[in-house]
């Protein structure tokens, strides 16, 4: 018992170390909870790394056509195409030839605006170039042909593009490089950069670069975020799987083995490999294996207390049988006197047998049903002792009580705490001699942390035997002295004793009182009980 209680506390003194390290007190919920924040920091983490990639690459696009555009409006100037004194200005003609002659890029197109903002040169319109799209299919013959006219969508697209290339130009032509992205006429987006072209330090005209191909670079991205969202897809599946593999399976066969107990009548559950697993899914299949084991015991105590039950009461029983057989057959009044005697005596005995029984299979459903409430032991004790001396009878042994203890409360339930001193002081009795005396004392005794209140009930009877100090605890045990009349105890009265007091986590133990030769001159039973709020 004390190895038990000792590990019990070893493990609750552990378990506030085992729940740091998780997640709400819950190992499996706080692995879940990693798995996910793993895919979202992956999918997290895909997403800025792109992000960045894509401002950087804008960024470096931007640059590239800055640094280009730069360059050629420092060549349009050296060529003279920018001319004119004292009043400089473009030459449309040389910057037309000069776009013709010069390479553009493909995918690329630059245009050159005057100080008015007007188009002087476009690439797209010197160049081989021809951009357009595929004609729709040929009407049938006959058919009438419709107009030509854009849509209205198509026609504020190309008003918004027109809008935007505008008020680029126009600010470049305050002197400020333009750098952006914006729509272009066919509704692609377009990386576009316009810079001032300058004679000395007057502006006269605009260059625009833009580059066509940013949507080809944002499809990009798009596919380098795929495997980013495949990894996180794999690592969500990976924990889907394992939340199958450790929590549903598990749980499913722990189901099924819980099915198994009841279809099979079976007396206990056993999953060795889940008992060794750390975490819930391990407590929960070592808490069911123990309660099958603590049914199967109270089962096995079930059947014992009944083949006991059905001992005991067999005596009384065929005691009486035998008298009413026999009392036919008695011919004298004094030989029928002794055998209504016998029955009477065997009638009371299994009365008491019955009642005792009645009170021992009720004592497990009483205990669960009354709460536990702070008890005096100075006030009840002090009670039961008056019951005692105010029924007290000429030759009856006499109950004394002293108390050494002034704050004597635990948690428990009086009727059940009273039921074993008034167990303890009737045994106590029963043993005592005509006119002796029993000794009920409560003291504090905090060299026993777990167990500092000590009720002593002693006697001067003959003792109990050596052998027999642990098995007057045990039921129907009913060793009596001679002299002691036959049939007035059950056996079941100290063992219930025993049952009230381990339910409120205390001990209780026998032993016998001895003088300065060694000589027993009693017996002592001693309870221990805990403080309220102290439970061993």
């Amino acid at each position: 018992m004390a190895s038990a209680t000792a590990t019990a506390r070893a493990e609750a003194e552990d378990a506030p170390a085992r729940r740091r390290f998780r997640f709400g007190g819950s190992r499996l919920g706080g692995f879940i909870l990693a798995l996910n924040l793993l895919s979202l920091l992956i999918l997290f983490g895909g997403a800025l790394a792109l992000n960045e990639w894509q401002r950087g690459l804008i960024e470096a696009r931007q640059e590239s056509l800055s640094s280009q555009a730069e360059l050629l409006a420092n060549v349009l100037g050296e060529l003279g195409i920018t001319r004119g004194e004292p009043y400089p200005m473009l030459d449309p003609g040389s910057a037309g030839l000069w776009l013709r002659d010069n390479f553009i890029p493909e995918g690329q197109r630059a245009r050159l605006y005057d100080q008015d903002g007007l188009l002087v040169s476009d690439s797209y319109a010197v160049t081989d170039a021809i951009p357009g799209a595929p004609l729709p299919p040929a009407n049938p013959a006959g058919t009438a042909l419709a107009p030509l006219q854009a849509s209205p969508r198509e026609e504020t697209r190309l008003a918004r593009a027109n809008t935007e290339l505008s008020a680029e130009v126009e600010r470049a032509l305050q002197g400020a490089p333009q750098a952006g992205v914006r729509r272009n006429e066919n509704g692609d987006r377009v990386v576009s950069v316009s810079l001032p072209v300058r004679h000395v330090q007057q502006v006269l005209g605009v260059l625009t670069l833009e580059a066509g191909d940013v949507d080809q670079t944002l499809d990009a991205q798009r596919r380098a975020l795929t495997p980013f969202a495949l990894v996180a897809l794999a690592v969500n599946l990976l924990a889907s799987l394992v939340l199958h593999l450790f929590v549903a399976r598990p749980v499913m066969r722990l189901s099924a083995a819980a099915d198994q107990v009841r279809l099979q009548r079976a007396r206990a559950i056993s999953l060795p490999d889940l008992e060794d697993r750390k975490d819930e899914i391990g407590d929960l299949a070592r808490a069911l294996e123990s309660m099958t084991e603590t049914l199967s015991t109270r089962m096995d105590a079930i059947e014992r207390f009944a083949a006991d039950v059905s001992h005991e009461i067999k005596n009384p029983l065929t005691s009486i049988r035998s008298a009413l057989e026999t009392l036919p057959l008695v011919k004298t009044d004094e030989q029928r006197g002794r055998l209504t005697n016998l029955l009477q005596q065997d009638v009371r005995r299994l009365d008491r047998l019955i009642t005792d029984i009645s009170n021992a299979s009720r004592l497990d459903a009483e205990l669960s049903r009354d709460r536990p409430r702070l008890i005096d032991l100075n006030e009840l004790l002090g009670d039961i002792i008056a019951v005692y001396e105010g029924g007290q009878k000429p030759g009856e042994a006499v109950v004394r009580f002293a108390s050494t203890a002034e704050a004597a409360r635990v948690l428990g339930r009086d009727i059940p705490l009273g039921q074993v001193f008034r167990n303890l002081i009737d045994n106590a009795r029963s043993f005592s001699p005509a006119d002796g005396e029993v000794r009920v004392r409560l003291e504090r005794d905090d060299s026993h942390p777990d167990w500092p209140l000590r009720i002593r009930v002693e006697d001067d009877g003959p003792g109990i035997p050596p052998e027999n100090l642990e098995t007057v605890f045990e039921r129907f045990y009913t060793s009596r002295p001679k002299g002691t009349a036959f049939g007035a105890n059950s056996g079941l009265g100290l063992s219930i004793v025993r049952q009230i007091i381990d339910a409120h986590g205390g001990r209780v133990h026998a032993e016998n009182r001895t003088d300065e030769t060694g000589a027993v001159v009693g017996a002592r039973f001693e309870v221990l009980l805990p403080l309220a709020g102290r439970r061993p």
